[in-house]
């Protein structure tokens, strides 16, 4: 199989071939890196790779799960795994080896993904573009050279959209799954609170925030890994959300006609621009052109500016936390240039919280939950914009500044409907229905009651096939789109 062949298939079409003897592990282990060599100083996307081993462990590999035996990245976000060291994009966390795997590398590799890769990050995870002096550079979105690519999975979002790999790992915690989807032209759902484990080290991050999945090309790639990897795991301090055998098999069936709420307007004043609310206007319509019925909604009422402030001290206990748990392990105090300035201050901020201050920040989450079950009451699900505005150039949301709580400020006016869901603990996806005039990915987010993946696959799936995005490739690619 040659490289323009592999990147023509969706992770399931490869696992066909594979499944048929038409090709093997290595030989599909050989074009990923082949694209990776190709692609990645342009991209810069990648870290932490092997690229010997990973070709031994594929030429080894016994075919199984349903992706048989397909080329896999995970993300720089300390997800554990024995094969592949991480440092969370900060020089302070470099080269972090780890003698267990985490419950969910146990399960990707059950389902047939062989990891050859870390994708690069931001510092800690703490930004929506992935821009860590660690990485020796930024992360460039595919599409436009001078663009993030997003954050915090911005490398993973990268390298699909590049077409290294057609599936990859990712998190969110506030939008990083979903902010580097919409900025890459890719599908990227987050899952429920509790439906993917998050064991057997921790059993939550970020006061319940954050989450793990994938991004993909198709949104039947993304079905068939939750298929893989949801579900209970002893232990957990979260129950997983019921759910069907099979999303990937519920993508076969047309879904009920659905009612459909539109959340046009941000909290605070904060404006979104035309781009987005074009994609937003494109994916209601498209949901009335299927049959679906599409009302006007007003966003629930809260205090946007609180639940940003409570976001934040809940960032700074945890880069506190983080950083002295490091220190400990390598025996020495924090020097100068070990963190990034803002989130110096992050941890500053953290050592100066009080543990009133962190539960009532854990309150202002558990409300906001309150808040959007009333809000979304007699509606299957909501749309609403991506984004505020087309991806930033890169340098403009920069962790170089002094002020932790000034970045997230900033932040907060750019992903506005994002981590305010992963406070509701619900299930959200951007698709990118609609591109700018020059040529940019632009996205609308579905938003949908707790535990209904279900719904929101088969919806995805709908609006997948009446506006398609996977035969769009970026300049980088060296492919023609349309």
């Amino acid at each position: 199989m040659t490289p323009e062949e592999y990147q023509a298939h969706d992770a399931l079409g490869l696992a066909a071939r594979l499944a048929a003897g038409d090709v093997t592990p290595a030989e599909l282990m050989d074009c990923a890196i082949a694209l990776a060599r190709e692609r990645g100083p342009a991209l810069n996307a990648l870290c932490h790779a092997d690229f010997d081993a990973a070709r031994l462990w594929a030429r080894d590999w016994q075919p199984r799960g349903v992706f048989r035996g397909l080329p896999f990245l995970l993300k720089d976000s300390g997800l554990a795994s024995t094969r592949l060291a991480s440092g969370l994009g900060s020089r302070l966390f470099a080269d972090m080896r780890y003698a267990q795997d985490a419950t969910l590398v146990e399960r990707f590799e059950a389902a047939g993904l062989i990891p050859f890769a870390r994708t690069t990050v931001p510092e800690l995870c703490m930004a929506p573009t992935t821009e860590a002096a660690a990485n020796g550079g930024p992360t460039r979105n595919p599409w436009d050279l001078s663009r993030s690519a997003g954050g915090s999975s911005g490398g993973a979002a990268a390298a699909v959209a590049a077409g290294i790999v057609p599936l990859a790992h990712g998190s969110d915690g506030g939008g990083s799954i979903r902010i580097p989807a919409a900025c890459c032209g890719i599908y990227g759902l987050k899952p429920s609170r509790g439906l993917v484990p998050m064991g057997p080290s921790r059993g939550e991050g970020w006061g319940g925030l954050a989450c793990d999945g994938v991004l993909s090309r198709s949104v039947r790639d993304t079905a068939a890994a939750l298929d893989a990897i949801a579900g209970d795991e002893p232990g957990a301090p979260y129950a997983a959300p019921a759910r069907p055998n099979s999303y990937r098999a519920l993508l076969e069936q047309r879904p009920a006609r659905l009612r459909i709420a539109v959340w046009r307007e941000a909290w605070d004043g904060i404006e979104v621009e035309a781009e987005p609310l074009a994609a937003l206007e494109r994916g209601a319509g498209l949901c009335r052109q299927l049959g679906h019925e599409v009302i006007d909604a007003a966003t629930p009422a809260l205090d946007y500016a609180a639940f940003i402030q409570a976001l934040i001290d809940v960032m700074a206990a945890n880069i506190k936390a983080s950083t002295d748990a490091r220190l400990a392990a390598l025996g020495r105090a924090l020097r100068p240039d070990d963190l990034e300035p803002a989130m110096r201050e992050g941890y500053e901020h953290g050592a100066r919280m009080t543990a009133t201050t962190y539960l009532g920040a854990i309150q202002r989450f558990h409300a906001i939950g309150r808040a959007f079950a009333h809000a979304m009451a007699g509606v299957d699900m909501v749309l609403t914009p991506a984004l505020a505005r087309l991806p930033v150039p890169l340098g403009e949301l920069s962790m170089q500044v002094a002020s932790f709580t000034q970045f997230r400020r900033q932040v907060a006016r750019y992903t506005p409907f994002l981590a305010v869901i992963n406070a509701a603990g619900l299930p959200a996806a951007c698709l990118p229905v609609h591109w700018s005039a020059s040529g940019l990915p632009v996205a609308c987010q579905l938003l949908a009651p707790f535990g209904r993946e279900d719904r929101l696959l088969q919806l995805s799936a709908q609006l997948e096939q009446a506006a398609p995005w996977a035969h769009r490739r970026p300049p980088v690619s060296g492919a023609a789109t349309a």
